[in-house]
């Protein structure tokens, strides 16, 4: 087990805790670098992994560090993919611009979200994201000049100063920028003086104010942060599907974007990476396995219907023989997370590096508290 001794302030000023941790980070880099050159056939797949990543990083900064549970942030993932395919196609915008006003505006909309519920808390907040993502979409349905409606809007590969990104590879890389690009941002700003604040909020809002913090202030800010990049998954996933229609943006999609920091675990950024590398992969899995699974499975959750990342891979021509089974694995998958493990796949692996570094003498009890008065305490 190993111990980090701390001698100057610098070292608290460092990204990473110690030269064996960044060294760890360093070799994960090289191997993704590598990887498209292992499984070739993957790499759509693992694409949209990345992708996901942004979009769970986005939720995590609201529920697990801000302490706010949204609904309606496949609003702003549909918000930022039309303004980028409405700057780009539309008004001719050069890629990196039409990438940075597609995040404006998907953080105006938070904005727009933040201030009224600024009040709310709780189920009161989920119920108002859940009408915003409403709204929204219907706006999609409505707006055929930017939208196209239900016809929807074909949506080109990506060409960034010339250069297009339409093979896989290229592409990959481009979305492994973005997912390293906003995980550096944000471990940063969790860091500042703004992720404290956030922190002190989640953990009891009246100890927050009473050290000064303005709530209204940063929970807007929170929520402006967590569409922005919101925005930016959402151009990317404009150019993964290449089609893009409102039905895709739905209520669900937001819920799966919930599963995916409840079961990576909340209040880490390396939950937000888990669970999106599940969500993303559990339909991949189910299509490999679709032909062991009796047809009458598929039959009995077909009750839940299709869910928004199935009409996903319908767009892309990958889709999963029973419809049904999908969102029902989902929720089953879920459940048996906060019952067995609510810290989420996270909080297990920590679980296990303890076990592993105090082998033999590690003890079930060693390290039990008796009671965690603070949140933080639970999530660490």
């Amino acid at each position: 087990m190993r111990f980090v001794f701390k001698t100057s302030y610098a070292q608290d000023l460092g990204l990473f805790r110690d030269s064996v941790q960044r060294n760890w980070y360093v070799a994960l880099l090289a191997g993704l670098l590598v990887l498209p050159n292992l499984v070739p056939e993957y790499l759509v797949d693992i694409s949209l992994v990345f992708i996901y990543g942004l979009c769970g990083l986005s939720v995590m900064v609201l529920a697990g560090y801000t302490g706010l549970i949204s609904l309606g942030h496949a609003a702003f993932l549909g918000i930022g993919a039309y303004a980028h395919v409405y700057f780009i196609h539309d008004l001719g915008l050069p890629w990196v611009v039409s990438v940075a006003l597609a995040a404006a505006t998907a953080a105006a909309a938070g904005v727009l979200v933040g201030l009224p519920a600024l009040r709310m808390t709780g189920v009161y907040l989920a119920i108002a994201t859940l009408a915003f993502a409403l709204i929204i979409q219907e706006v999609f349905t409505r707006w055929d000049h930017v939208t196209g409606g239900l016809k929807g809007r074909p949506v080109d590969k990506a060409v960034i100063f010339g250069v297009s990104f339409a093979g896989d590879v290229a592409f990959y890389l481009l979305c492994l920028g973005f997912l390293a690009g906003g995980l550096w941002l944000t471990a940063n700003l969790l860091r500042s003086p703004t992720g404290r604040a956030w922190v002190a909020i989640r953990d009891s809002e009246i100890a927050a104010q009473s050290m000064g913090v303005n709530l209204g202030a940063y929970k807007t800010l929170a929520f402006a942060y967590s569409a922005g990049l919101m925005g930016v998954a959402g151009a990317l996933f404009a150019h993964k599907i290449g089609f893009l229609a409102p039905d895709i943006f739905s209520v669900l999609f937001s819920i799966q974007f919930l599963l995916m920091v409840v079961v990576g675990g909340l209040g880490s950024l390396h939950g937000a990476v888990f669970g999106a590398a599940f969500v993303a992969m559990l339909p991949v899995l189910i299509s490999q396995a679709r032909d062991s699974v009796p047809a009458w499975v598929g039959a009995m959750a077909a009750v839940f219907g299709p869910s928004a990342s199935e009409s996903a891979f319908l767009a892309t021509g990958r889709f999963v023989k029973q419809p049904g089974l999908e969102p029902g694995l989902f929720g089953l998958i879920l459940v048996l997370f906060i019952l067995f493990e609510p810290l989420g796949i996270f909080g297990r692996w920590m679980k296990i590096k303890l076990y592993f570094s105090m082998f033999p003498l590690y003890k079930r009890a060693t390290f039990r508290r008796q009671k965690a008065y603070m949140r933080s305490e639970r999530l660490r």
